[in-house]
Formats: C-alpha cells, sequence, structure tokens
C-alpha cells in the first residue's frame, strides 16, 4: 500500500509527531480497545475505521490517500456481505412482493430485485451498500433462497 511510505520519515519526524500529540493519540488508542472489546458487531469496525480515518487526518495524510483508504473499507464491507451470502444461504428466504420485486432475505443480508434484472440491492445488517450486478454468487444465493422456500 503505497499510502502507507513512511520510508520518507526519519526519527527525528517520528519524535516530534508524537510528542506533540500524544495525549490524542493515547485518548484514540484507549478508545479503539475499549471498542474493540466491547461492541461485537460490523458496527464496532465502522466506529474503529472511523477513528482511525480521524487520526490519519490529523497526522496529515492527503485527500487522495483518504480516498484510497475509504475505497479499501467499501471493498471489504463487500468482502463482509458476500461472505454472509454464502454462509447465511440456507437460511435466506425468498419473498415476492406485491410490486412484483422479490426480496431475500437472512440476519444479516437483505437483496431486493425485479425477476429479470441484472442487478440488486443489497443492504448489510441493515446497512445499504447499493446496486450490484448479479453475479454467480448472487445468483446461487437467490437460487438457495428460492429452494428453501
Amino acid at each position: 500500500m503505497d499510502f502507507l511510505d513512511f520510508s520518507s520519515y526519519d526519527l527525528d519526524t517520528w519524535t516530534s509527531f508524537f510528542k506533540e500529540h500524544w495525549l490524542v493519540l493515547v485518548i484514540a488508542l484507549i478508545v479503539l480497545f475499549l471498542i474493540i472489546r466491547i461492541v461485537k458487531t460490523v458496527v464496532k469496525w465502522a466506529i474503529v475505521a472511523a477513528i482511525v480515518l480521524g487520526i490519519v487526518v490529523y497526522s496529515g495524510y492527503s485527500m487522495d490517500d483518504l480516498k484510497e483508504i475509504g475505497s479499501e473499507f467499501a471493498e471489504t464491507m463487500k468482502q463482509e456481505a458476500v461472505n454472509a451470502m454464502v454462509g447465511g444461504a440456507e437460511d435466506a428466504t425468498f419473498v415476492t412482493n406485491e410490486d412484483g420485486t422479490f426480496t431475500v432475505k437472512t440476519n444479516n443480508v437483505e437483496l431486493t430485485g425485479e425477476p429479470g434484472a441484472n442487478e440488486v440491492s443489497i443492504s448489510f445488517r441493515g446497512a445499504p451498500l447499493g446496486k450490484w450486478e448479479l453475479d454467480n454468487t448472487i445468483q446461487t444465493f437467490i437460487e438457495q433462497a428460492k429452494q428453501n422456500g
């Protein structure tokens, strides 16, 4: 990851940064450890990511660096949703809605789409992840939910 290239920083730069901002860093670390120990859901990682991003911004990263971090976080959330689909397919329920659309639900994932369309709307643990194109994983998830009844 190029945005985490600290090779241009020397020991004096780091020492100066830690001396000037030690209190903020200590408070952030304490809050992170408390969150990791107490909160047991994906919300925990969203809070951790927000705190880390706050520290990153505070330490002087550019907006391009933050965009790359945001893209990586979004990709991680998508991967978590896919993993939840694969792991929860046996518990998925398929419902045909009155307006002709369908909804597939598990404890963690909700997928809504129109028959014949090539994209579906996905929510992961209540957080909307947007519209995704149908791929083999999503199609298999929908078919498994139909078989479940």
